[in-house]
């Protein structure tokens, strides 16, 4: 309906939703000429000191939002979060075929890592609710998990279904969850977690740029030669500049983690969704 305002329009489909209204004001302002740059954001170097302060402010300002202590490396990644179904087993499973890990299939998006992962490990399901059609988190038996096993992996949010998870998990080994849909919905523990990713297009940013959130000594546990874009260890020590990252989603996460502070934070937020 071409009469319809943005206030009218909630979207929450699987593909790109809805940005605060203040962040997409400040980006249209600012899209032909960044702070007297001359430049738009989308025009100029990703090594430019215009861009580096971009993407220093966006990190510490996501830094600060989750409360990521220092043992956590921030990473902003290509591919969206659908690359990472392959990436994560690639870069933490113990060993090529033989390294273990167990999942939870709670969604599409959680049937996909874990299909995925089946290519390069010995990956158990250890719950489903596939046979229900995903319309609940699904219950499992702690007997189920490998305490050999190289991570834990579930979906936060499995945004086709609906169906979250409402507080963070205790695992005794290394957790790693997709939190594509729900990342800054809910004050989160970073430390209960090994890593944390995502595709921003929910929560944060244009649909182009992918958050993960990796304790660092995780970094130590490849055991394969890989290609050099798929090791977290390349764009832990290229700071998520390898090659050209995608400069004008990180700031327009940027302007989103600014909005957020203004309003009150993650508290907020998880205020709001609550009621």
């Amino acid at each position: 309906n071409p009469a319809m305002n943005r206030e009218d329009v909630f979207n929450f489909s699987a593909g790109p939703s809805v940005l605060p209204t203040e962040v997409l004001q400040t980006a249209a302002a600012e899209l032909l000429n960044y702070h007297g740059s001359g430049l738009s954001v989308m025009e100029m170097s990703h090594r430019s000191r215009e861009f580096m302060d971009i993407f220093a402010a966006t990190k510490a300002k996501l830094k600060k939002a989750l409360s990521v202590p220092d043992t956590h490396e921030i990473l902003f990644l290509q591919g969206g979060a659908s690359m990472q179904f392959a990436q994560v087993p690639l870069n933490l499973l113990s060993g090529y075929k033989t390294g273990k890990a167990d999942y939870i299939n709670s969604g599409n998006f959680a049937n996909l890592a874990m299909k995925e992962a089946k290519r390069y490990g010995d990956i158990k399901e250890v719950a489903s609710s596939k046979d229900i059609g995903y319309t609940q988190i699904p219950d499992w038996d702690e007997k189920e998990f490998r305490p050999d096993a190289d991570y834990f992996y579930i979906c936060g949010n499995n945004t086709i279904y609906g169906t979250e998870y409402h507080e963070d998990l205790a695992s005794p080994v290394p957790l790693i969850a997709d939190m594509s849909s729900d990342i800054l919905s809910r004050p989160v523990d970073v430390t209960k977690y090994a890593m944390i990713y995502g595709g921003a297009q929910k929560n944060l940013a244009p649909a182009g740029v992918a958050f993960a959130i990796i304790r660092e000594d995780m970094l130590d546990r490849v055991v394969r030669d890989l290609p050099t874009m798929v090791a977290f260890r390349t764009h832990v020590e290229n700071g998520s500049m390898f090659n050209t990252p995608p400069v004008f989603p990180i700031y327009v996460l940027m302007e989103t983690l600014r909005w957020l502070k203004s309003i009150g934070g993650v508290p907020e937020i998880y205020r709001r969704n609550k009621e």
